[in-house]
């Protein structure tokens, strides 16, 4: 979905109701605050409950967060930028992220909203645990960890400078996928899978600072 101008102020209207359109926008505290509990009763009930040992509940749950790192990239790439000319579909793909390409500085948007992060959340844990049995319980929590990193990196490089320079890579790569190509520039909380699929930005090229801070929402 392109944009022929960039928009840095105001927010896009998704739903000409008012009640739904609050439902669109959230705070990443807000999100953390509602899974921080769940990821840790989970890790609790696989130790103290299923009876598996730390090294293993750690062991599942790191690889549930490589796991996300994937999962992040490929609903980037084939979700979030699907091609269509079906009018519904752009739509879909609209609310779900071309708004964010077209309003940038919105800060309300940068994390999934509450009530369908919910049911999304509900939906992939009922798979898990169809799939892999009670492992589900060390895994979604490694998922939902990746989750919440992959949202407050998303925040943190539309917010801020790069805070360490082994970072200005990442950022980079994501500024370059708004002004420069989206193309390119899949990986957000990690730049692993632009790497090893090819779309990861030359950092050769002279960084446009004008466009850059054009992506950053005041704070």
């Amino acid at each position: 979905m392109k944009f022929d101008k960039i928009k840095n102020k105001g927010q896009a209207r998704l739903f000409e109701s008012q009640y739904l359109e609050i439902l669109t926008k959230t705070h990443p505290l807000f999100i953390w605050g509602m899974y921080l509990p769940v990821i840790g009763y989970m890790l609790y009930y696989s130790n103290n409950t299923l009876g598996y040992g730390i090294g293993k509940v750690a062991l599942i749950f790191l690889g549930a967060v490589f796991t996300w790192s994937l999962f992040e990239y490929a609903i980037h790439r084939y979700l979030f930028h699907f091609i269509t000319e079906d009018p519904r579909w752009k739509r879909i793909v609209y609310v779900l992220h071309g708004n964010h390409h077209e309003y940038p500085r919105d800060k309300q948007r940068l994390f999934m909203p509450p009530v369908p992060s919910l049911i999304i959340a509900s939906i992939l844990f009922s798979v898990f645990y169809m799939t892999m049995g009670q492992t589900a319980f060390m895994f979604f929590p490694g998922f939902l960890i990746g989750y919440l990193i992959y949202g407050s990196m998303h925040y943190a490089i539309h917010a801020w400078h790069p805070p360490f320079k082994f970072l200005k890579p990442l950022w980079r790569n994501h500024h370059l996928h708004h002004y420069k190509s989206d193309d390119k520039g899949f990986g957000v909380s990690s730049s692993f899978w632009d790497r090893v699929f090819g779309t990861f930005f030359d950092m050769d090229e002279k960084e446009d600072k004008e466009k850059a801070k054009a992506l950053m929402f005041d704070k």
